[in-house]
């Protein structure tokens, strides 16, 4: 299919399974000659968005008839992306030169005053009083701070740094705590480490059988799916579970629709099959696990007519994906992936135990084209979490609470281990504290949208009323810098050098390719410039290659340990899997082959039992409200929405109804219904499609206001990983009339 309207941006494009490519052969896409007079030499990078981080270059055009220096997206070929880009990677670059950009700090004296542009020096001297006198009255934990999943390693690695020796509070979290909590959890307890493929994706193209539970990738990273048609290719099996029949189950051979919040059943099901059919891998059970004879006494329990019962999946296909599974394996191997449709649920980290337990049961793990993997979403997911942003975590993936860990990393930053702060809330835990009797008084933000992305929007944005100080770095003016007291113009991801770890495990570089609005700075130059006024002088440094190198000695020996990782070696290879602790030696690009990094060498089943949604229909609130992301927007829009390709063809959020329950409400397609819970509502309209469940309604996350479903959904925390349950609460349907 042609897709005409992004000609205006690349040479006419077809797509293939949702991934735009130039019609020509070559990596570059050129305009015509008449509209370009000269062009720089192109930058390799990669793209803005998700933890594919799909390789691209950026060229800029020297001149232009309508005097635009836009820089140009090209794909290149990379391992993840395979010379394909999504329509955001393809627009990627308007981002750069948006007339929504910020280009001057803003500052107010109250929340009921507009904004003021202030230079520099202001805004840090407001910033910098703010913290002393909050402190001074309320102590060090009453300043807190919370970062994002697609802050380059080296700033997330800074952004610890910041807050455990600058501020020494405890109160640090970021909103990788609602993407990846759940699977990390999981795989720490199961395997001894937490990286979300285990092996480099090219592998799965190899294998004979994938199980996706909970993931879109159709729509959410597109260039993934060129990996999961190569299976099918070689005539493969790709099994999606998913209450929704989506574009990524559209492209399967199975396709299992549980009612949501029944993913840990089903799991549990799927693992009594797979004993009962007889395709457990014993040897390898005796070998290499321990703990199956526990998991075993509760899935008994879960016989596939009491499955289909609770899930509403069918006996006979719960059957046909272990067959398919069991015979990928049997041939070239089989993987199971999870995704953030069965991790955020208050029972997350259970329901990606019992799937890691089937992988085990199953003999995957470890084994050439096969395994067990979670596909994380945010750009800097993985890296983001591995070196200081979470609550209870030091840098190289080193708990906050181990003294040897508080030793290693104290010494790299030159403090005394017992200055260093404990572990403080989980993301949800530290937003609701904010405001509060003992709570912070002041939050300073980094990469992130709270007031969109967390869950009871409507709360949070109450709690970030009651602050004496909130502090917002940011590009745009999002709807949680809208309602900040000072406002940070910060670089974007094409205006500064850094590393990122992709969802692989694998280190690569993003490369400067244009200099910054005049005005806007890094995030590393306004962390070093605060703590120099906060008294901690030549501690820390703009340079991002000068922090990078610091974060290698500070994760060195630890489980994300990225000591024998350079720049230089990033460039020369094209990027290197963690972990890597010595320059003498390669990345490690393939985990568990040799056993498992456990205190005994072997992985960890975890005894899990199904357990109901914290908040289950009734009649006052009787259908199901699921949400996700979609082709066009990323996370909580504040870039994607203002890329004027992206926001035309999708430009606000809809409520996908199947018919039978639209006609129950008198919904007619295209008009406008308000999904009420017990915590808020949001507006969208109708979309009716079949593709769903009767009892269930889908709406996307990427939109604020009124349009915002996360004023709808349930905080309810995992008792594990504290992550939220955004894919599951009850709600009513209103007409908007």
């Amino acid at each position: 299919m042609i897709m005409g309207e992004w000609g205006a941006h690349q040479a006419e494009v077809i797509t293939v399974h949702g991934i735009y490519r130039p019609r020509n052969t070559t990596d570059v896409v050129e305009k015509p000659a008449a509209h370009t007079i000269a062009t720089m030499a192109p930058v390799r990078t990669h793209c803005a968005y998700c933890a594919l981080q799909c390789a691209m270059t950026l060229t800029r055009a020297a001149a232009t008839p309508n005097g635009s220096t836009s820089l140009q997206v090209s794909p290149l070929d990379f391992p993840t992306n395979r010379g394909g880009l999504c329509q955001k990677g393809w627009t990627a670059a308007d981002l750069l030169d948006s007339p929504h950009r910020l280009t001057t700090p803003l500052v107010r004296n109250s929340r009921a005053e507009p904004f003021e542009p202030v230079s520099w020096d202001t805004a840090l001297d407001v910033v910098v009083r703010g913290i002393r006198s909050i402190q001074s009255q309320h102590g060090d934990d009453a300043v807190a701070v919370f970062g994002g999943g697609g802050l380059t390693n080296e700033k997330a690695y800074q952004l610890g740094k910041f807050a455990r020796t600058v501020l020494r509070t405890k109160n640090i979290d970021y909103n990788g705590r609602y993407c990846m909590s759940s699977a990390a959890a999981a795989s720490n307890r199961a395997f001894g480490i937490d990286r979300g493929l285990p092996f480099p994706l090219p592998d799965l193209a190899q294998t004979g059988a994938v199980l996706v539970m909970g993931g879109n990738m159709a729509e959410t990273m597109p260039p993934f799916m060129q990996h999961l048609a190569a299976v099918r290719a070689r005539g493969g099996d790709v099994v999606v579970v998913d209450p929704r029949r989506t574009s990524t189950a559209e492209q399967a051979t199975l396709h299992l629709q549980p009612r949501p919040g029944t993913d840990l059943a089903l799991a549990l099901g799927l693992l009594h099959v797979a004993f009962s059919d007889g395709h457990l891998d014993r040897p390898y059970l005796a070998e290499r696990t321990r703990g199956f004879d526990e998991v075993w006494r509760i899935a008994a329990q879960w016989w596939p007519g009491r499955v289909e019962r609770e899930t509403g999946v069918p006996v006979a296909d719960l059957q046909a994906a272990i067959r398919a599974i069991a015979r990928g394996r049997s041939g070239r191997g089989a993987v199971i992936l999870t995704a953030r449709g069965v991790e955020q649920h208050s029972k997350g980290t259970d329901t990606v135990t019992a799937l890691i337990n089937l992988s085990l049961a199953l003999g995957l793990p470890g084994r050439r084209h096969s395994g067990f993997g979670c596909v994380t979403g945010q750009g800097n997911g993985q890296g983001g979490r591995e070196h200081g942003q979470k609550a209870d975590q030091l840098p190289g993936y080193r708990r906050i609470d181990d003294p040897a860990a508080r030793e290693h990393v104290a010494a790299v930053w030159g403090v005394d281990p017992a200055d260093l702060p404990g572990p403080g809330p989980s993301a949800y835990e530290l937003l609701d504290s904010l405001g509060t009797a003992g709570g912070p008084r002041a939050l300073l933000v980094h990469g992130s949208n709270l007031v969109v992305s967390s869950p009871r929007g409507g709360r949070v944005s109450e709690r970030l009323a009651n602050l004496d100080l909130l502090v917002v770095c940011d590009p745009f003016l999002s709807e949680t810098a809208a309602q900040a007291d000072v406002v940070l113009p910060v670089t974007q991801w094409a205006e500064e050098d850094g590393t990122m770890t992709n969802l692989e495990g694998r280190v690569i570089r993003r490369r400067r390719a244009t200099d910054p609005p005049e005005g806007v700075r890094s995030e590393l130059d306004v962390l070093t410039d605060v703590a120099e006024r906060l008294g901690h002088h030549g501690r820390f440094s703009a340079e991002p290659q000068m922090v990078f190198d610091e974060l290698r000695r500070a994760s060195a020996g630890g489980v994300a340990d990225y000591a024998g990782i350079t720049w230089e070696r990033i460039d020369r290879e094209g990027g290197v899997f963690w972990p890597c602790p010595s320059e003498d030696v390669p990345g490690t690009a393939r985990l568990f082959a040799d056993g498992f990094p456990t205190p005994d060498g072997r992985a960890a089943m975890v005894a899990v039992d199904h357990r109901p949604v914290v908040e289950d229909v009734d009649p006052e609130y009787p259908v199901y409200l699921t949400t996700g992301r979609n082709l066009q927007h990323y996370q909580s829009g504040t870039q994607t929405g203002r890329v004027p390709a992206l926001a035309a063809a999708l430009g606000e959020p809809y409520v996908e109804i199947h018919p039978d329950l639209a006609a129950r409400h008198d919904l007619d397609d295209g008009v406008r219904v308000r999904v009420v819970s017990r915590r808020g509502a949001a507006v969208g309209r109708v979309r009716l499609v079949t593709s769903i469940r009767w009892d269930t309604v889908f709406m996307p996350f990427h939109w604020g206001g009124e349009q915002a479903v996360n004023q709808v959904t349930n905080p309810a925390l995992d008792p594990v990983s504290r992550m939220p349950e955004f894919k599951v609460c009850a709600v009513r349907l209103e007409p908007v009339r």
